[in-house]
């Protein structure tokens, strides 16, 4: 008779998803384990505006985020084009423009407060049997792994998809920035130029992140000066953070499961960041795998991701196929003035 296993779960990743993962399934009584060789909290290159669903879904882990104090509220999504505006408020309530550190650091201090144990050493191969896993020396029931856009895990167990690009679709990367200044907007404003957005989020009274994401590959600042207005704003701030960048950016898998391991968040692979939903999906993701997991039934999580994925997913290919041709893309921010309507219930969909 086999000895039985040292952890309920086994989490790889300790990023937000991850994090989210570990607390929920902790909260749902199982014993976890996370695996994460950097130090905590760590941050990322990412957007840093939380829907209002996501909001939500880290006060249900009773993760202590104070608007006001550790983000500022957010009003909903602007989009800026030269001469038109479109704007689409949040219908359930704000979001919350955060850094990502501070959120990370939040999530640390929920993982602790709930007997979460971090091992500070990479996953390396993962090994498994039908009645457990085992990952850097530990053997757990299950293994939830969310260890990101390039996830080593994904790629171990052969559930790595080829990604056919077509050419009016090339790779697209992102880069972020943080400028020491007082937010001049209450919405994450997206500004769009030929071949780049940039996506400013208020994340603190005197700190305001700026992402671009491209398929050219330039610097931030090179990327910025494509966007006169942005420019301007931005000329003679202070830079609070290094460039930090992330991409290419979409990714396949073949499976979001292989036997005890469930993929969650971008490891389950990634359209782009052009809508801002990957977290908003990564912790309904979460919360499916924790329920999975503790009802033992991991077949069940392919149909449940698929069905929370299934809609921002199609939004996100529509709107990167309507961007990649030249004339739409010029025509986006016009016509999603002119109908506010339709704007708003796009809005509104990717925020949950």
């Amino acid at each position: 008779m086999s000895a039985p296993p040292d952890t309920d779960v086994v989490v790889v990743g300790g990023g937000p998803v991850g994090l989210a993962c570990a607390v929920g399934a902790a909260r749902a009584g199982l014993s976890v384990v996370v695996v994460e060789p950097r130090r905590l909290p760590a941050d990322k290159a990412c957007g840093e505006g939380l829907m209002p669903a996501t909001v939500d879904a880290l006060a249900r882990l009773d993760v202590d985020l104070r608007p006001g104090v550790d983000g500022v509220p957010l009003r909903g999504i602007r989009y800026l084009s030269p001469g038109a505006v479109a704007t689409a408020d949040f219908s359930r309530g704000p979001g919350l423009g955060v850094r990502r550190t501070v959120l990370a650091r939040a999530l640390v201090a929920r993982a602790e407060a709930v007997g979460v144990r971090v091992l500070r050493t990479r996953a390396g191969p993962v090994e498994q049997d039908g009645a457990s896993v085992r990952v850097a020396g530990v053997r757990a029931r299950w293994c939830l792994a969310a260890d990101g856009l390039h996830s080593p895990t994904r790629r171990a167990l052969g559930l790595d998809a080829a990604t056919p690009l077509r050419p009016s679709r090339p790779a697209r990367y992102g880069l972020r920035r943080h400028v020491r200044c007082a937010p001049w907007s209450p919405w994450v404003d997206v500004l769009w130029a030929r071949d780049v957005e940039a996506y400013v989020t208020p994340v603190a009274p005197d700190l305001v992140g700026v992402a671009v994401l491209s398929t050219a590959r330039r610097s931030f600042d090179e990327h910025v000066a494509c966007l006169p207005g942005l420019a301007a704003r931005l000329a003679g701030r202070a830079t609070a953070s290094r460039v930090q960048g992330a991409g290419p950016l979409r990714q396949r898998a073949r499976a979001r499961r292989a036997g005890r391991v469930l993929l969650v968040g971008d490891a389950a692979g990634y359209v782009d960041a052009l809508t801002g939903e990957g977290l908003r999906i990564g912790l309904a993701a979460a919360e499916a795998a924790v329920a999975c997991v503790a009802g033992d039934d991991a077949a069940g999580y392919e149909r449940a991701v698929a069905r929370l994925e299934r809609r921002p997913r199609l939004l996100t290919e529509t709107l990167l196929a309507a961007t990649s041709v030249p004339g739409l893309r010029r025509a986006l921010v016009p016509a999603a003035s002119r109908l506010p309507r339709v704007f708003g219930g796009a809005v509104d969909a990717l925020a949950g």
